[in-house]
């Protein structure tokens, strides 16, 4: 039996939303670090369990570029905040984040002659899962970005804000915004 970090089981991890059910890997492993096994075809990023996802999204920042093993600490500690706020799996919080967080329309650009036209579409849910997790990191970027708070903490505050559809929250503030585009789009 593998436990994320050691401890957290992710076989008790339930995905509420069907529609990004098959694009949230869940597969047990000790230390998400797959090493890029997946980089060479396009769609193959659903092979990876979600929290190396999130780790490589915390990586995004350009002070934590390519630095691994910290965005893993990072996202460790998260996790030991999140369980010792909430009393919840982590993984449970994080996918529950994600499911709120992606947004479910959003708007494309046609031509029409020569004017560009607003139209809204439904996003993909793999699309969705990709902004949630980017919003999640950046949102956790800017409150930890000279803060007193740490990165983890900041990561921790931010999915369980998303966990719980906090309006404050930056990732529900960013999907609310798309929505409301796409709604006016319609």
């Amino acid at each position: 039996m593998y436990k994320l970090f050691g401890k957290w089981d992710l076989t008790e991890v339930e995905v509420a939303d069907g529609g990004i059910k098959r694009y949230v890997n869940l597969d047990p492993v000790i230390v998400p670090h797959t090493s890029g096994k997946h980089a060479r075809q396009q769609f193959n990023k659903s092979d990876i369990t979600i929290v190396e996802r999130l780790v490589n999204n915390v990586m995004r920042n350009a002070q934590n570029t390519g630095k691994k093993q910290i965005a893993l600490r990072i996202v460790d500690e998260a996790f030991d905040i999140v369980n010792s706020k909430t009393k919840k799996n982590p993984v449970q919080v994080l996918v529950e984040a994600i499911s709120h967080a992606g947004p479910r329309e959003e708007v494309v650009r046609l031509k029409y002659g020569g004017i560009s036209v607003p139209k809204a579409v439904d996003t993909a849910p793999q699309r969705r899962v990709d902004h949630a997790l980017r919003n999640i990191s950046i949102g956790s970027n800017q409150a930890a970005f000279k803060s007193k708070r740490s990165a983890a903490e900041c990561l921790a505050s931010e999915l369980i804000a998303a966990s719980n559809r906090d309006a404050k929250c930056f990732s529900i503030n960013r999907k609310d915004g798309k929505e409301r585009v796409a709604k006016a789009a319609r």
